[in-house]
């Protein structure tokens, strides 16, 4: 990519109104959908945690049940 400076209102270029408007609305599209990426992206991360959580719990469940199936077979 090129570094161009413009010194003067004669190096400007001129863009059509209809083009600008076009690249405004692709930037609010883009910004519309990033925005929508990150909402999931949070929602993903909450659900995660909450996975994670029920997970710890349903180990802990797992570990005193073969405590029981142990001492029930060691009688």
């Amino acid at each position: 990519m090129k570094n161009i400076e413009i010194n003067s209102k004669t190096d400007l270029q001129v863009i059509p109104k209809a083009e600008n408007q076009k690249g405004i609305d692709n930037h609010k599209k883009a910004a519309t959908h990033f925005e929508a990426a990150a909402k999931s992206h949070h929602e993903a991360a909450k659900c995660t945690v909450e996975a994670h959580g029920h997970s710890c719990v349903a180990n802990e469940a797992q570990k005193e049940d073969v405590k029981h199936h142990t001492t029930k077979n060691l009688i």
